[in-house]
């Protein structure tokens, strides 16, 4: 099967001082499939394929680890708060049921 084009959006804080909390949002396009639906024209079951989990890194340390189940709905929305540190990449990387990955790098700028 060829590559899925997933193409994750992330949104994050603008003018950020040091010792700010921040707002992370992302959107990944995904139809989530849960492997309890049937095709409407075989009839056959749709395999499952999920994006099952979500790690989050900032400046190279954790921030964020996720595990989905087949409950989440097609088109994941995420958002979580972080502590502005210093600037540096925040590297985010969705993973699927067949070991698929994939990933968005967006530059944390903070001030002071």
């Amino acid at each position: 099967m060829a590559k899925q084009n997933i193409k994750p959006r992330v949104r994050v804080g603008k003018n950020l001082k040091k010792g700010d909390i921040f707002e992370v949002k992302t959107l990944v396009s995904h139809p989530m499939e849960s492997g309890q639906r049937k095709d409407k024209d075989t009839g056959k079951m749709i395999p499952r394929l999920i994006l099952n989990r979500l790690h989050v890194t900032y400046n190279g340390e954790r921030v964020l680890n996720v595990k989905w189940d087949p409950g989440v709905s097609a088109n994941p929305y995420t958002s979580f708060f972080v502590r502005a540190d210093k600037s540096g990449p925040m590297t985010l990387i969705w993973t699927d049921d067949k070991g698929e990955k994939f990933e968005k790098t967006v530059q944390i700028e903070v001030s002071g």
